[in-house]
């Protein structure tokens, strides 16, 4: 059985767990992600990936207990991009879309979190359980989810770990959009044409940005984004894209975009 679907639809590539029972996630899961997020960032023809589990009671249960109970090691390979093969992809230029469509247990929260938006059916619970069980949510939670929430917020969920429902956290402004379970795939994919509509490059440009000045005070991102390390910002004004939506603007029609 393949553990890691993925189907395009135009410029989206969807991603979907399917690991009966929980879509948990062993070493050799994460390299199937870590490679299905690599044909993303690989293939100028996609410009955003959406994730999400097969069936609607389990996002993911995070990483499979069992598996490290017969002896696979937290430091196992994970293959590219780390856990969930995108919580550690560092170069990943094109953004991700979360599709929580059930519940997302520690690194399944996790997986969420490294992703730049989500959606989630309103029957969704994210919960962070490794302090539950002796561990820690090293696969990002304990370093994204203070940045995200306020962190007395961010601390309960981590030191207690409480399950907190997809209404609570789109209060919170973590989770974009909370739709029925039903709906839920029409509405990220909805969102993911939305993103797709955009120019290529100035999407890759944002995210670049964004990982680049992450931390800094606004003058500090200032000195980072007019410097020389950012090479999609440096391309954006003169690209082709660039002279193209300014014509589909003055023309009145939608720009064709081709990513340079």
């Amino acid at each position: 059985m393949t553990e890691v679907g993925t189907e395009r639809n135009g410029r989206i590539l969807e991603i979907t767990i399917d690991r009966p029972k929980a879509n948990a996630i062993t070493a050799a899961t994460s390299q199937a992600l870590g490679q299905a997020f690599q044909e993303l960032q690989d293939d100028e023809g996609l410009s955003v990936g959406i994730v999400t589990g097969a069936g609607d009671r389990f996002f993911s249960a995070g990483w499979d207990l069992k598996a490290a109970m017969e002896g696979e090691a937290p430091d196992a390979d994970q293959g590219v991009g780390g856990f969930a093969g995108l919580t550690e992809h560092w170069n990943l230029k094109k953004p991700v879309i979360a599709a929580v469509n059930g519940m997302a247990m520690g690194g399944g929260f996790e997986l969420a979190l490294a992703a730049d938006m989500i959606v989630a059916a309103e029957h969704a619970e994210f919960a962070l359980t490794e302090a539950a069980i002796g561990l820690v949510a090293d696969a990002g939670g304990v370093i994204r989810l203070p940045r995200r929430l306020p962190r007395a917020v961010a601390m309960e969920l981590l030191m207690t770990s409480r399950r907190a429902t997809a209404p609570e956290l789109a209060k919170w402004g973590l989770v974009n959009e909370v739709v029925p379970g039903a709906e839920l795939m029409a509405a990220a994919r909805a969102l993911a044409e939305r993103v797709a509509a955009c120019a290529p490059l100035s999407l890759q440009a944002i995210k670049e940005i964004d990982r680049a000045t992450g931390g800094a005070t606004e003058r500090e991102a200032y000195g980072i984004m007019r410097g020389d390390g950012l090479p999609v910002y440096k391309r954006v004004y003169g690209s082709d894209d660039a002279s193209e939506g300014m014509a589909a603007w003055r023309d009145r029609r939608a720009p064709v975009w081709k990513g340079r």
